[in-house]
């Protein structure tokens, strides 16, 4: 790795994870050029932004040329298992995330990709979760894939940056209420930045785990 400003391709930008990440990409030196990937607009303007909006992650054809010569790709979109049934949940954590990454991976053969997973998420694939067991079988699956780097995020509960859009209810009691969350959860809580600061130190400076924890996730924010 090396500190050579990175261009970075980003999904999910109007979603928590996503505009935070953004946002750190955006205020980061070493970061150079953002592209975000969505089918919506993530509404931001910045000299280092660009947009792509696509239909879809599975009709990336006509676009390939916009998709070239990037070092990274930090995949932040995902949406929420509650009330999904399985299959659904899975065409859209696994099959559409898988879909993108191979397309991006035919572009550009060196590129390095951050994945969103979650915590607890099910390395094994069998256990009773229906959440954890798909994005684990999604990490699983990315792990065969040749990126030249592949980290797979494990964030808990996260303190948004201060001046996000995108956060929904809960995450506003635990904005608020977060170093009661820090003192009793160590483990399982950060902030926005941190993971935002995290997934560019990855592409940067590297880590030598494969899969990040929140602690792991804490300490390589600090690097």
């Amino acid at each position: 790795m090396n500190n050579i400003a990175k261009k970075v391709i980003l999904t999910g930008a109007t979603g928590l994870v996503g505009e935070g990440v953004l946002l750190e990409c955006l205020a980061n030196p070493l970061i150079a050029e953002v592209l975000v990937v969505g089918r919506k607009t993530c509404g931001k303007t910045h000299s280092k932004l660009k947009e792509l909006l696509v239909p879809s992650f599975f009709e990336l054809n006509e676009v390939k040329n916009h998709l070239k010569d990037y070092d990274a790709c930090f995949y932040c979109a995902g949406i929420s298992s509650a009330g999904m049934n399985e299959q659904d949940y899975s065409y859209i954590t696994y099959d559409t995330t898988l879909a993108f990454a191979q397309t991006l991976l035919e572009i550009n053969p060196n590129i390095a990709f951050c994945f969103i997973s979650g915590s607890h998420t099910d390395s094994t694939e069998r256990g009773r979760i229906m959440w954890a067991r798909v994005k684990g079988r999604t990490e699983n699956t990315l792990a065969q894939m040749d990126f030249v780097a592949l980290y797979h995020f494990r964030p808990g509960f996260m303190k948004p940056t201060e001046g996000q859009q995108n956060v929904k209810g809960y995450y506003k009691v635990i904005g608020k209420m977060y170093g009661l969350f820090k003192l009793l959860f160590p483990n399982n809580v950060s902030t926005m930045k941190e993971v935002g600061q995290a997934m560019i130190n990855s592409i940067t400076k590297g880590y030598p785990k494969q899969i990040l924890e929140v602690s792991d996730i804490k300490q390589l924010a600090k690097d």
